[in-house]
Parts: structure tokens; C-alpha cells; sequence
């Protein structure tokens, strides 16, 4: 009995496990991946080829020279400092709030989802401005500020608030992707076996949660790092790493903005590796 389907049709063919059948594959589904192929390296093209002209634009000369001056030290180093503070401040409020969202059923909750999404979508310039009436000498937290000595405009506090603001839905959202992730029948097993709620969370749906958590975080702060519109409008001085590189584009020009840009990137980057190396051993202990 012969076999019912033509055979002469070319393309690359897979042989059915357990049989002396072959499957050629059609010719376009090659055409479907190389057009897949092709849209997918435009879009590499698109993120690649800026950074990989910057980098090759700038010597090595450049590069040392600003890596040793001191305003440019200075502001990495706070920008770093002010972004973490932040990511782990705000992380207090905002993982135990990623736990109801998850868990719990309550009026008005795709609103609450919605008001976390805002600072993603809003201008951040227009977040500045908001922040700014938000923590100036006239509001209510800039006057509980002020009773303790602390002014919040053109002060590091400021801009951990500005970094948190734009970056929290980053956090909010994996952390509650990933308690939703644990399965409930545990959380409930725990309680049932006399386990406390707190006990139940601190030892079941953190540690189950921790690899979404800790994705978080590190969205969190990189976000944060990177931020420039909603932090200059509230503290222009002391400089983050963005804003000095807008203001050395603005003053001298794209020939001295470019090298600290390069500087900060690379940080940036080595950062965001060590960050996510460490994140994937803490996940391997879990697991273990």
C-alpha cells in the first residue's frame, strides 16, 4: 500500500520516532522563520547599534580620563546609593502589598492595579512636578521634614523618592506575579496545622515567591538608576549620573557627554550582572 501524500515536495525532513515515516517540513514555514529572522535583527539592530557607536566613538583615553575625575565618581556612586535605598525602603511596603493583590479579592482592586501602573505611563516630567508639590517645604511631609532638619528638594531623599516612584510597578508587579505562582493549597495546609499567618507567609509564600521577588528588585533598581525626568525636576544638585550627562551635553556638547555616558553604562551594566549572578545563586540555595 503506497503512502497517500505526495512525495516529492522539498524542504528539510524529520524522521516520526518509532516509524520509517519522514516528515518533510514545507518550504514556507523557512520563508515564515528567516521573515521572523529578519524583523527580529532589525529590532537588535535598533538597541545594539547606538550603545556599539558610542562605545566605538570614544577612546580609551576618554574613557580613563573621566573615570578619574571626581564629579564624575561622585555622582555615580550616588546614584547607585540613592537607587538601592530606595528599591529597599519602598520594598517594606510594596512586597506585603504585592501579597494582597495576589491573594485577596477586595472592592475596587483592578483600580489599585491600575494606580500602581500609573507612574509607567505618566510623563516623567510631569511625575517631577507632581513629586515636587508632593515633598516640597509647603506640604505636609516636606513640613514633618523640615521639623527634623530634612528638605527634601535637592537632597538624596528626594531622589530615592523620585527612583521608588517611577520604579515601584516593576516590583509590585513581579513580586505579585510570583505569590500568585505558589500554589494555595500550601499556604492552607500550613494554617490548618496550626501555623500563624505570619509564619505561613515568612515561610511558604516569601521563600516560594523569592526568584519573582528578587527579579523585582533588580528591575526595581535599575529603573531607578536610570531615572532623569522625574528626578531633576525635584533635585537638580546634588547630580545623579543622567543629569550630569545632561548637563554636560547641554554645556560642552555631545564630545564630553558621550564619555561619562559610556562610564555609566558599563557600571550600569556590570551591576546589573553581578546583581542577577548573585539573584541565581540565591535560587539554587532555595531550591536546594
Amino acid at each position: 500500500m503506497s503512502w497517500p501524500f505526495p512525495t516529492n515536495r522539498t524542504g528539510p525532513s524529520r524522521r516520526f520516532r518509532g516509524s520509517g515515516l519522514n516528515y518533510k517540513e514545507p518550504q514556507n514555514v523557512n520563508r515564515l522563520q528567516l521573515t521572523f529572522i529578519f524583523l527580529g535583527s532589525l529590532v537588535l539592530l535598533l538597541i545594539v547599534a547606538p550603545l556599539a557607536g558610542m562605545f566605538l566613538d570614544t577612546t580609551p583615553t576618554q574613557l580613563f580620563e573621566t573615570a578619574r575625575e571626581t564629579e564624575v565618581q561622585d555622582s555615580i556612586w550616588l546614584t547607585i546609593y540613592t537607587s538601592l535605598a530606595g528599591t529597599l525602603v519602598f520594598s517594606i511596603a510594596a512586597i506585603p502589598l504585592a501579597y494582597l493583590l495576589a491573594r485577596k479579592q477586595f472592592p475596587m482592586k483592578k483600580l489599585v492595579t491600575g494606580i500602581i501602573d500609573l507612574p509607567v505611563v505618566i510623563p516623567h516630567s510631569a511625575a517631577g512636578i507632581a513629586l515636587l508639590g508632593f515633598v516640597s517645604r509647603e506640604s505636609v511631609l516636606g513640613k514633618m521634614g523640615s521639623a527634623v532638619g530634612l528638605n527634601f528638594v535637592g537632597h538624596p531623599a528626594g531622589i530615592a523618592i523620585a527612583m521608588a516612584f517611577v520604579s515601584i510597578p516593576f516590583l509590585i508587579n513581579a513580586a505579585r506575579d510570583g505569590f500568585a505562582g505558589v500554589p494555595l493549597r500550601l499556604e492552607k495546609a500550613a494554617l490548618t496545622l496550626g501555623a500563624s499567618p505570619f509564619r505561613v507567609f515568612f515561610t511558604i509564600s516569601l521563600p516560594l515567591a523569592w526568584r519573582n521577588i528578587i527579579s523585582g528588585l533588580i528591575l526595581m533598581f535599575a529603573r531607578g538608576m536610570s531615572e532623569f525626568g522625574a528626578v531633576i525636576v525635584v533635585a537638580y544638585h546634588p547630580m545623579i549620573a543622567p543629569v550630569l550627562i545632561y548637563e554636560r551635553f547641554g554645556s560642552f556638547g555631545l564630545k564630553y557627554a558621550r564619555p561619562v555616558s559610556v562610564v555609566f553604562i558599563l557600571i550600569s551594566l556590570t551591576l546589573f550582572i553581578v546583581l542577577r549572578w548573585l539573584a541565581k545563586e540565591k535560587n539554587s540555595e532555595i531550591v536546594k
